[in-house]
């Protein structure tokens, strides 16, 4: 039986979770089992989630199948291109300096702030009554 060529990568943003299969195709890509465009609805999610494949030229030669969870679109999105660029590297190692330089290899750390005690949420007060 023949091997099941694959290239694996993990995408993280903000509280989603983005497992990203790279096999080589003719570029059909798949989010969750449904189409790309029927996925990601605006144009803004579509090129960010791309953006990766687009820099490296690599968009016709794979077929991309990626299994998102968590969090709002916006960040699915975002999981979705650091996924793809890190099986990108699995691929081909020479395109690592390229997708640095674009700065999708590195992971945006930025997430929720937590509420804390004596306020009413992260930053924000109770209303404070002088009288």
């Amino acid at each position: 039986m023949a091997e099941l060529v694959q290239y694996y990568g993990t995408g993280r943003r903000k509280s989603s979770v983005a497992r990203v299969y790279l096999r080589p195709g003719s570029g059909e890509f798949k989010v969750n089992g449904r189409a790309f465009e029927q996925y990601f609805v605006t144009e803004s999610q579509r090129s960010s989630a791309r953006q990766p494949l687009l820099s490296t030229e690599t968009a016709a030669n794979f077929n991309v199948l990626a299994n998102v969870s968590g969090g709002g679109v916006n960040g699915q999105a975002d999981a979705v291109k650091l996924g793809l660029a890190r099986a990108l590297i699995l691929f081909n190692a020479e395109l690592r300096a390229k997708l640095k330089g674009e700065g999708m290899l590195t992971r945006d750390s930025r997430g929720k702030e937590r509420k804390k005690y004596g306020q009413k949420g992260a930053r924000k007060r109770f209303q404070y009554s002088k009288r």
